[in-house]
Formats: C-alpha cells, sequence, structure tokens
C-alpha cells in the first residue's frame, strides 16, 4: 500500500530535505524550505516476473520526414527572432522576468498578432492572476480590444486539461502564470515546488500530445533567477527572460535556451503608452542621446546573438573619501572590472587606488561577452585622464592578464554596423595573419598591448 512521507522542499532550489532546517544544504538560502506531503508506493511490474508487461517501443529511421518545422509566424519580428523564427507546434516556452517588466502585456500583444495573421489559428490565453474584465481593459488599451483571442481565468490543472485535450485545440495556449497553477491531488499549495513541477509536467505533456505551442509565464527570485525547480527549465524547449531597467524605456527578451533556434539572441522593445514596440535598429537608438568629445566614454561594437549592437559605456573616476574605493557597475560584470583595473594598474601604471570607479552601460543593456573589456579599458583611461575617445571612434577587443589584447569573433559583422552608423575608425585587436576585409569608410587601428591603448588616449588624439 502506498505510504505518505512529509518532506521538506526548498523553493529557491528544489533540494528536497527530511527534516526542516533553517537554511537549504542546496543553495545556501534561509528560510526557504517548505512542507510537502509525498506519496511513495513500489513499482512492481516492472521486472520481468511482474503482473503486466510494458509495450514494444517503435523505432524509426533517422532520415526522412521535415527538417525543417512548421512555425506560427506572429510578425512581431522581434519575438520571432528570438524564437528562432517563430514558435514550433508542440513546443513549450518560459518566459520569465521581474513583476512589472511587461511579461503579460508581450504574450498579449503576440497572442493577438498571431491571432489576426491567420483566422484558423486560435488562441488562448490562461489567467490566474486576473480576472477576465482585468484582461479586457489592458487589451482596449492597448488597441487589441478586437482581437479574436479566447480568454479564461482559471487556475485547475485537471479543468483546463479536460478543456485543452480534444482534437481540435488552440493551436497557441498562455499560461500566466504557472505559480497559481494548481493540481488537486497534491495537498502542497500553489506556487510550491511540488505544485509547479506537476502542473507544468502535465501541461507540457497534453502540448506534446496535441500539438499546440505552450507558452508558460513564471515569475522570478530576488535574484533575477527563474522561481520554482530548477528542473522546470529542462523541461521546457526555450527558455527566454525579459528584462530591463524600471528608469528605462527599454526592455530585451533574451533567449538563453532554444532547441529550435540560436541561444543568446536578443530582441529589444520600447515601453510606449500603447504597450510595447519592437525596436529594429537598437544601435541607433542606443546611441541616440550620446554627446560626443566627452571623456569617460566609448563605444562598443558588441554581439548579442547574431545582431550586432552598439551601446555606450560610460566611466567615471573620481578621489574617494572613504578607506575603501567603490567600485559600482551597471550592465557589466564586477568582476570582470576589477580584473580590467588590476590589469592598468599592474601593466600600464596608471594607479586606480584610493579613486571611486563608476561604470553604465547606457540605455539598460546588460553586456556578457568579453569582448567589451577594451572598450571599458578606454572608457576608464579617458575618465582618469580626462581625454575623450574621438566619437567616429568604436572600440572592441579581450584582455589577457599580461595586458595583451586579444582576437573576438566576427570582426566583419561588428564593423559593418559600425560603418552602417558613421563611425570612421575602429580600435581592435591585431588580425596575427588573418585575412579581414573592412567595409568601405572605416580606418582600422591595431592595439597590440593595452599601453598602446593608453598611449593613444592620454595622448588626446587616438589618431595615428
Amino acid at each position: 500500500m502506498a505510504k505518505r512521507q512529509t518532506q521538506y522542499v526548498c523553493q529557491s532550489c528544489g533540494t528536497v530535505h527530511p527534516k526542516w532546517s533553517g537554511r537549504c544544504d542546496g543553495c545556501g538560502e534561509w528560510n526557504t524550505l517548505a512542507e510537502e506531503m509525498t506519496q511513495q508506493s513500489a513499482p512492481g511490474g516492472l521486472k520481468s516476473g511482474g503482473r503486466s508487461k510494458g509495450r514494444a517501443v517503435e523505432f524509426v529511421e533517422l532520415k526522412g520526414g521535415e527538417t525543417t518545422p512548421p512555425r506560427f509566424i506572429s510578425g512581431i519580428g522581434e519575438f520571432d527572432r528570438v524564437c528562432g523564427g517563430g514558435l514550433v507546434p508542440g513546443s513549450a516556452v518560459l518566459v520569465g522576468g521581474d513583476p512589472g517588466i511587461g511579461k503579460s502585456t508581450l504574450l498579449l500583444q503576440v497572442t493577438a498578432a498571431l491571432a489576426s495573421n491567420r483566422e484558423e489559428q486560435i488562441c488562448a490565453y490562461v489567467s490566474g492572476e486576473e480576472a477576465i474584465d482585468q484582461i479586457r481593459l489592458r487589451a482596449k488599451r492597448l488597441g487589441l480590444a478586437d482581437s479574436h483571442v479566447q480568454l479564461a481565468a482559471e487556475t485547475s490543472v485537471r479543468d483546463l486539461i479536460a478543456t485543452l485535450d480534444r482534437p481540435d485545440p488552440p493551436r497557441v495556449v498562455v499560461i500566466d502564470s504557472i505559480q497559481t497553477m494548481h493540481v488537486d491531488n497534491m495537498e502542497s499549495a500553489p506556487g510550491t515546488v511540488g505544485q509547479v513541477r506537476a502542473a507544468s509536467q502535465e501541461l507540457i505533456r497534453l502540448a506534446k500530445k496535441r500539438g499546440f505551442c505552450l507558452l508558460l509565464v513564471g515569475h522570478v527570485t530576488k535574484d533575477g533567477m527563474i522561481a520554482g525547480p530548477k528542473v522546470l527549465e529542462h523541461m521546457v524547449d526555450c527558455v527566454l527572460t525579459f528584462e530591463g531597467e524600471r528608469g528605462h524605456q527599454f526592455r530585451v527578451l533574451r533567449s538563453v535556451k532554444n532547441r529550435y533556434g540560436a541561444t543568446d539572441e536578443i530582441g529589444v522593445f520600447e515601453m510606449v503608452d500603447e504597450g510595447l514596440s519592437e525596436v529594429t535598429n537598437p544601435s541607433e537608438l542606443f546611441l541616440a542621446e550620446r554627446r560626443g568629445n566627452i571623456s569617460g566614454a566609448s563605444v562598443f561594437a558588441g554581439l548579442e546573438g547574431t545582431r550586432p549592437v552598439l551601446v555606450e559605456i560610460q566611466a567615471l573616476v573620481s578621489p574617494s573619501p572613504l578607506g575603501t574605493p567603490r567600485r559600482t557597475v551597471v550592465g557589466w560584470d564586477s568582476g570582470r572590472l576589477a580584473m580590467v583595473l588590476a590589469v592598468l594598474e599592474a601593466r600600464c601604471g596608471l594607479v586606480m587606488a584610493g579613486k571611486d570607479v563608476y561604470l553604465n552601460v547606457a540605455g539598460g543593456l546588460r553586456i556578457n561577452e568579453p569582448a567589451a573589456d577594451l572598450a571599458v579599458a578606454a572608457a576608464l583611461v579617458s575618465a582618469a585622464s580626462d581625454s575623450a575617445v574621438p566619437e567616429e571612434v568604436v572600440v572592441f577587443g579581450e584582455i589577457g592578464l599580461s595586458g595583451e589584447i586579444r582576437a573576438v569573433s566576427q570582426t566583419e559583422v561588428r564593423l559593418k554596423e559600425a560603418a552602417k552608423l558613421g563611425f570612421t575608425k575602429a580600435l581592435l585587436p591585431p588580425r596575427r595573419g588573418r585575412k579581414l576585409t573592412p567595409p568601405a569608410g572605416i580606418e582600422l587601428q591595431e592595439i597590440a598591448h593595452l599601453q598602446d591603448l593608453v598611449a593613444r588616449i592620454a595622448a588626446g588624439s587616438g589618431r595615428n
């Protein structure tokens, strides 16, 4: 007979503990263990001598079939780009982001666009946090009141499965959010690890069976990670994170996992009165308020997935009245900043001790690639020496611990984007025998060592 046991599950990482404790052994968080009831039974009948036998699995050939799965194209280019070209039938997509960042607004716009593009493509929006009238008010504000989207306010997974498990289900189903869904055969409260895991498993299984695309909205923790068990990210086919600063109007949709497309792809949106408006040329928008010939600023030619993005790196160096100087970073890795400062001081003789250092990526974008090292160093040297980097120059390259400048990938793509926006010079790593054809109108200036960069900027010219 089944035996019921009590276990304690961490609501942050999902680690199971036999008894309660104040601190989770898995992630180190405090006061995150919640009591859950589990039912354990022996898996009888799996051995050869069991009472029932399994069915034989039929294998098929690898070759054959459609190599490119059909996709649902929403017409919102930035969303379709991040998804790999559109939504794949039978896939599960997890969308996470901070509260109020615009997840519900984005998915309502996507479902409305899908419903208007194809009349036979029925879209369903299930909300566990808002009433139907509240969703209609938001749709009216966004100008989507006439969209053919089916609405429901429900939290019972059993009722949802009974509704969707039919031969002609909606082609796209949005669950907002998965933390509000409730499986009635579990005694734990909605939002706990067990409930999130069970609800997701049942809904994803039904989506695979009936062939509709499932969009799950997920909450995030205080550290910005998607809440719930980590296994939830392994169960879905695509994980999208919606990022942005409250003080900026830009929002970035980033792909961190995609079984049907490229990862590290981004889509840029602007929050306006009518909702989220896609930004087709984010480089031009990020540099729109840039002022030329100002010390402590440089333009970085970055790469987000397959898209080149030009952003401004801003730095401020000032004497510190404190015993321990401040190191404040917005939009970049603080550990990477400490490394660049150490190399500048050890290899180039630039004294940063006793000075506060502030670094900011303008526009609210977060940069993760090491190719930004040289642009950050240029901004720091410019701020420390009060010499401006020329406004027609873009910078990119990785810095080694000995001060050498290392090559980065897809140099041609970065240079083409810079030339398109009117930049005429580029500070970049040496080619070292690699063939490189720069676009017309842009001059390449190779930086082999960090000392060369310091000498150029300190001289106040930045030109040959």
